[in-house]
């Protein structure tokens, strides 16, 4: 990015302009938000607070420390501040058109000015602002701090440099941003939405399905490939070995077929009342505030799980991750003034709801998750980073002793410190002890053997020669530290007495 972006400015204080805010905050930008109504406060904090079990869930990387919320019903005072402004006023042409003008007065030259438009032609709502090049869409879906897809396009008066600028920015707090290289109505995403919509108004309209029973058509089949592969590549993967050509060979002649209505229903009351109807029937037991959590928790879930396979958006997700790793290195890698008189202390993190068994406490191999973290901090304190893994070498486990001291529970915050106790130029010994982190209590502790290896050879190798003149630093320090008492701790059942 060419600026860096500190306070942004949140207009309008509904679920998506609580949503930017949520998202941003806790991606330690400073948020200023601005709604016409005072009243709007109440339910701006209520989203955010609802969406930080989520938030805290989601990402593995290390945070920075949470932005500062303020609040005004002064349009000019907040957007004065800002770095970058995010609008989220009601999708009427009209409105938005004089809104960003209005907000257009009172920023700065170069601050880009986005609107979250969910279909409205961006030549449109920028044509009376000052500086109209800076103006753009940048159109993000619900949960906003969750969902990661964000569309930017401009209009005909938009500076591609902007447009650049304002994806890089959506990248920097884990989007996926999305070019949109044609203006259109509706964009991308809401076009498809809308089509599926209306053939769901028409079959509920006719009778054919009520509207738990299209959902369910959605949740138990094509939506489960849908979070992942999308439409395209699922059709492709239809077609056999021939793919998306035979698909369409085979499949081509059912869309003359009348399966589908491309015109939308009339809303009649009939159709209206049936859709309330169905929709509170299916959420029956559950507040909205509920719902949300429970689709937070699902998306979490979901996003994580293909985090494991670096797809679609768990690959947002993972290089996001890797993305904050990197951003915190500047306190985590080595420098000539650390103490080094002392155990490092180099990770923490807490006890996520999902790391938690039918005990009530942190399950096994959390344990070790937690302890591999703790050295991957290490590698990248001596200098073990991408860019050194990239170039052929790692350290690799041989050896793990894991000795648990003390339960723990959900939500407790953890840190670990670790210790060296063995190096030559092929392997490294440590220790580490993993606490909690109010009352230094100390939970377990995780003695590995590592061994450093030429990737691509697949056998170990010396580590490069700046790698061991840190470690070397460190390991002379750390000689002269108590040595564990657990060290290479045999387990064993001692034999029967007499």
């Amino acid at each position: 990015m060419s600026r860096e972006i500190k306070t942004v400015a949140i207009v309008g204080a509904g679920v998506i302009g609580a949503g930017w805010a949520a998202r941003c905050l806790h991606r330690g930008i400073n948020v200023v938000v601005t709604d016409v109504t005072a009243a709007a406060e109440r339910g701006l904090r209520e989203v955010i607070a609802n969406a930080e079990p989520a938030l805290a869930n989601l990402s593995l990387a290390p945070r920075r420390k949470k932005g500062t919320l303020s609040f005004t019903t002064n349009l000019a005072e907040a957007v004065a501040q800002a770095d970058f402004v995010q609008e989220n006023a009601p999708e009427r042409e009209d409105l938005k058109r004089n809104l960003l003008a209005e907000i257009s007065k009172h920023v700065g030259p170069e601050v880009i000015i986005a609107s979250s438009s969910s279909g409205l032609l961006p030549t449109r709502i920028q044509a009376d602002c000052i500086r109209p090049e800076r103006v753009l869409i940048g159109h993000p879906f619900n949960p906003v701090y969750l969902l990661p897809l964000v569309e930017v396009l401009g209009g005909e008066k938009t500076e591609e440099r902007y447009i650049t600028e304002a994806m890089a920015f959506y990248t920097s707090i884990g989007m996926h941003a999305l070019k949109v290289r044609k203006e259109i109505e509706g964009y991308i995403s809401d076009r498809l939405q809308e089509a599926l919509w209306r053939e769901t108004l028409h079959m509920v309209a006719e009778g054919v399905a009520t509207t738990d029973e299209i959902d369910q058509a959605i949740i138990y089949g094509p939506g489960l490939r849908w979070a992942f592969m999308g439409t395209c590549l699922t059709f492709h993967l239809a077609g056999g070995e021939q793919g998306m050509r035979h698909m369409l060979e085979q499949f081509g002649p059912a869309l003359q077929l009348p399966w589908t209505k491309l015109k939308a229903p009339e809303l009649t009351d009939q159709l209206i009342d049936r859709m309330v109807e169905g929709t509170q029937e299916q959420s029956k037991g559950y507040s909205i505030r509920d719902l949300e959590q429970l689709r937070d928790n699902c998306l979490v879930s979901i996003m994580q799980s293909l985090r494991t396979f670096n797809y679609a958006s768990g690959r947002t997700l993972k290089e996001d991750d890797e993305r904050q790793y990197q951003e915190t290195n500047g306190s985590t890698e080595w420098s000539p003034s650390d103490d080094l008189s002392r155990p490092l202390e180099l990770h923490s993190d807490k006890v996520h709801p999902e790391w938690v068994d039918y005990n009530g406490h942190m399950t096994e191999s959390r344990y070790l998750q937690v302890f591999g973290d703790a050295s991957d901090a290490l590698y990248r304190y001596v200098g073990v980073n991408d860019v050194y893994h990239a170039q052929g070498n790692s350290y690799y486990t041989v050896e793990t002793h894991i000795y648990n001291v003390k339960e723990v529970a959900a939500q407790a915050p953890l840190k670990v410190t670790t210790q060296l106790l063995g190096l030559d130029n092929k392997r490294l010994h440590f220790v580490h002890n993993l606490y909690h982190a109010k009352d230094n209590t100390l939970l377990a502790t995780g003695e590995q053997m590592v061994l450093h290896v030429d990737t691509a050879a697949g056998r170990a190798c010396p580590a490069k020669p700046e790698v061991l003149e840190i470690l070397q630093k460190i390991m002379d320090a750390h000689t002269t530290l108590p040595q564990p008492e657990y060290r290479s701790r045999e387990m064993a059942v001692p034999p029967a007495k007499g």
